[in-house]
């Protein structure tokens, strides 16, 4: 995920137990029972017309639920530039992922039955699924009823950052979310850096200075980044399949964050890398549940939140 920083995390408030019981697969059954084909289909068109699409959109999903919760407030675009997408921390999100959403938005919008009753939180959450299992990854079933926020300020922006150690990971994890993440939750979401690339300014500083990254590894990174100052690198072998690569990197001083790196070489977490890295159906299950439970912090009500007709404007 391009500057892909671990960005696959969450704050915002616990979610009412009121909020976690609307939620549900099968939500808009009778209300639009064709939404799974809809987006699916106009994902696919996404992902055809730019490979950027994919790991895009999985970044902006995991972006949205980390601030004020899975509520599609990335999404929105105030006339003073107060708003999430002008934070710093997310203004390396790509265009293509704003531009998924918003193709399957007019998509699902383009049905009668449907137009106007579907969610962007929704949709945002199904079209980061379609993301992954359309390139290779497994398929899960997504729980669907969120109400979009009114509200996208930048100074409601907390995220991680590319140099973090297990233990800020942790804590930042520990205490956000229904009930937190453990240690393993995160580790399974950070599985998600399988795809995508990050911006060298991101890891250009571990360059030279890190001896947990491998020698050939900072030499071909070097090379890269000194070439074009504003280029990138891959975040694992197989930017555009979603497997267990990533954690292969890791084992061989190849991960391309530092706050990934450190998922090896901290001891602490070593085994849940290893685990993963030779077991792919293990991280495959385990991501399913983490990304279930990421989907699930923050959801807006009908008592605060709508269903924006245009999903970069409150109604």
């Amino acid at each position: 995920m391009a500057s892909f920083r671990l960005a696959l995390f969450v704050a915002a408030a616990l979610i009412p137990h009121y909020a976690v019981a609307q939620l549900r697969p099968y939500y808009y059954r009778s209300i639009c029972p064709n939404l799974d084909l809809i987006i699916r289909n106009s994902v696919k068109q996404s992902m055809a017309q730019s490979p950027i699409s994919a790991p895009a959109t999985l970044r902006l999903f995991f972006h949205d639920c980390a601030v004020q919760g899975c509520d599609a407030s990335i999404m929105i675009m105030n006339s003073n530039g107060d708003d999430e997408q002008h934070n710093p921390d997310n203004l390396s999100l790509k265009p293509q992922g704003f531009n998924t959403i918003l193709s399957a938005k007019a998509a699902v919008d383009s049905d009668p039955q449907c137009k106007y009753k579907v969610s962007c939180a929704d949709i945002m959450a199904i079209a980061a699924r379609e993301s992954i299992v359309q390139s290779g990854g497994p398929y899960y079933e997504v729980e669907l009823g969120r109400y979009d926020g009114k509200v996208s300020t930048k100074a409601s922006v907390v995220l991680p950052h590319a140099n973090f150690t297990l233990d800020q990971l942790n804590a930042y994890f520990s205490g956000l979310g229904v009930g937190g993440f453990t240690q393993s939750e995160m580790i399974a979401l950070s599985g998600g850096h399988t795809l995508g690339a990050a911006d060298c300014p991101f890891f250009q500083y571990r360059i030279g200075t890190d001896p947990t990254m491998d020698p050939n590894f900072a030499a071909q990174l070097k090379s890269t980044c000194s070439s074009n100052p504003s280029g990138f690198a891959f975040l694992d072998p197989s930017p555009v399949t979603f497997n267990n690569d990533y954690f292969k990197s890791l084992q061989g001083g190849k991960g391309l964050l530092g706050s990934d790196q450190v998922l090896f070489s901290d001891m602490r977490s070593r085994g849940t890398v290893n685990y993963y890295a030779t077991n792919q159906g293990a991280f495959f299950g385990d991501f399913m549940a983490a990304m279930t439970k990421l989907g699930r912090v923050g959801v807006k009500t009908a008592a605060n939140g709508e269903i924006r007709r245009d999903c970069r404007f409150p109604n």
